[in-house]
């Protein structure tokens, strides 16, 4: 009889879908910003601004302690600080296939191919993505489409298991023919890697939010509220 009990919550929970509707992962694969991001003059002004209020009313130490603190750490070596650019080759040629540009944005993978529910079965620009089949959650789903397109996970980080996003699509060809479906949206970050071998697409780019508007601009909208910064 205690078995009995026990028995229901020891089997495996699958993942279930109507066969009518299919589900799809998409994967939001980002590249984190290098560099600082550039201050936005408003908010410098205002950094400014507060330093020197605070100056005003800062506790002054006596001279013998300040004398003693310029003293430590004087030698004989010094270290020539030279930054790395800001505008690279990348940015300057518009090479959108690199990393290294747009150092101070974040980068999002987009590739151009096949994907589910593309009117006529023509190459469209899409996120690397996969349909829902067998997996245990779509989290699932969606390494396999990175792994996919990137051949290896291991300088990726996704971010928790659940997604960010969904969205609806209806078919824009021949409604009665094909049925709507939903696509789920996963983020995942590149980690300590500059440079992917990507595949199974006919073309690829690395691009900013406000240039990946560019490349969908039906669901513009959409992405500029799933997409923070």
């Amino acid at each position: 009889m205690k078995m009995s009990l026990i028995r229901p919550l020891l089997t495996r929970r699958g993942f279930s879908t109507s066969s009518e509707k299919k589900l799809v992962a998409s994967v939001l694969f980002e590249r984190l910003p290098v560099v600082i991001p550039k201050i936005d003059p408003i908010i410098y002004a205002f950094q400014e601004f507060s330093f020197r209020w605070r100056q005003q009313y800062q506790r002054r130490y006596p001279d013998e302690f300040l004398d003693k603190s310029d003293a430590r750490g004087k030698g004989d070596y010094q270290i020539d600080y030279v930054p790395a650019p800001r505008v690279t080759e990348a940015d300057k040629n518009n090479d959108r296939k690199s990393l290294q540009r747009a150092l101070d944005r974040r980068l999002y993978l987009l590739l151009y191919g096949n994907a589910y529910g593309a009117p006529s079965g023509k190459p469209v620009w899409h996120f690397p993505e996969k349909v829902y089949e067998s997996e245990d959650t779509m989290r699932k789903c969606a390494e396999s489409a990175l792994n996919s397109v990137i051949g290896d996970l291991s300088n990726t980080y996704f971010v928790g298991n659940a997604p960010m996003a969904h969205m609806v699509v209806n078919p824009t060809e021949d409604p009665s023919g094909s049925t709507s479906f939903k696509k789920f949206f996963f983020k995942s970050q590149v980690i300590a890697k500059s440079k992917f071998n990507i595949g199974k697409c006919e073309d690829f780019v690395w691009v900013t939010k406000d240039e990946l508007m560019e490349y969908f601009p039906e669901q513009a909208e959409f992405f500029n509220k799933m997409i923070i910064s």
